[in-house]
């Protein structure tokens, strides 16, 4: 099962990439983004309406909660990558640069979330990084000259802006059903990118039918796939496993265009799809002796450490 959800997951998450793409060909990056959010907010809210058993013990304190963590996951990251994209980005840079998230992770699970990383996973996730460069760099120096170099910080800012989301979720200590948070992240997005949409000007969807195909494309695979199986996949797995997908979707990214867009797709593609495989395997493995190693630990402490007189 872990398998079959990660696989879908890396399917969803780089449709995303290849949405995007096809959106900033039709409308501009604010337009795309309020009609892709506005319906699916209103189907999200109406089913919500019939089933609300899942919303009940949800605290005012939780629902803000959420709601920061939907501005932060879905908003910002989605913006900047957008944006990128429609500033002469290609998708494979962007995946790229989304790609360093996992490290970014990494190296804070320790100190804020207490979660240890072993020597393995992070031998896993250097080596993931390698394979996501060697995916992208080629055409990041094909297209440098021609996209304004700070173009290339948007998306980093939105893989932070996904880091911080990631954390925030990690320390909350009451847990909230999926289908709960991803109804209160999409009215968010729904809300801030209505307002940015008016702001500029850009609220009116052209006539053309490759824009709403493009936004029926991401709403059922990045949305419902890729960003709610992220969250599944981190209950049920942890951050460094999950972020270790990410390693992936550069090279997926690369052959999605290559298929749909006739981008090219050579001999450092294929080597950085293999390297990024491995990369994920190493770190499952680091993972499951890290678990392994916790189990000892736990097994060997003394009686008087479980019990209420033994903590101090």
């Amino acid at each position: 099962m872990n398998a079959l959800l990660s696989a879908a997951f890396v399917l969803c998450w780089s449709s995303g990439f290849i949405g995007a793409k096809l959106g900033a060909e039709s409308a501009a990056t604010p337009t795309l983004l309020m009609w892709r959010f506005l319906p699916l907010a209103a189907a999200l809210v109406a089913a919500a309406a019939v089933s609300r058993a899942q919303w009940r013990g949800l605290t005012l304190r939780d629902a803000g909660r959420q709601v920061v963590i939907g501005a932060l996951s879905q908003s910002g990251y989605l913006l900047s990558v957008y944006y990128a994209i429609e500033l002469g980005v290609s998708s494979g840079t962007t995946a790229l640069i989304d790609g360093v998230q996992p490290l970014v992770a990494g190296a804070l699970a320790g100190p804020l979330l207490r979660q240890y990383v072993s020597r393995g996973q992070w031998l896993g996730l250097w080596l993931g990084l390698s394979g996501v460069a060697t995916v992208t760099v080629a055409d990041a120096a094909a297209v440098g000259a021609e996209v304004a170099w700070w173009a290339y910080l948007v998306p980093f800012l939105g893989m932070l802006s996904l880091v911080a989301a990631t954390f925030l979720e990690g320390r909350s200590r009451t847990p909230v059903a999926p289908r709960v948070s991803l109804t209160i992240h999409c009215v968010t997005s729904a809300v801030l990118f209505s307002a940015l949409a008016l702001g500029v000007g850009a609220a009116t969807p052209p006539a053309d039918s490759s824009f709403w195909v493009a936004t029926a494309w991401l709403v059922v695979l990045p949305t419902f796939g890729g960003y709610g199986l992220y969250w599944l996949i981190l209950r049920r797995s942890g951050i460094t496993e999950v972020n270790t997908l990410m390693f992936l979707m550069a090279p997926v990214t690369a052959v999605w265009g290559a298929l749909m867009f006739g981008e090219p797709f050579g001999v450092a593609t294929a080597l950085g799809l293999a390297v990024g495989l491995a990369a994920v395997v190493v770190v499952r493995r680091g993972s499951g002796a890290s678990r392994t190693r916790t189990v000892r630990s736990h097994a060997d402490r003394p009686a008087v450490e479980s019990s209420p007189a033994g903590r101090r």
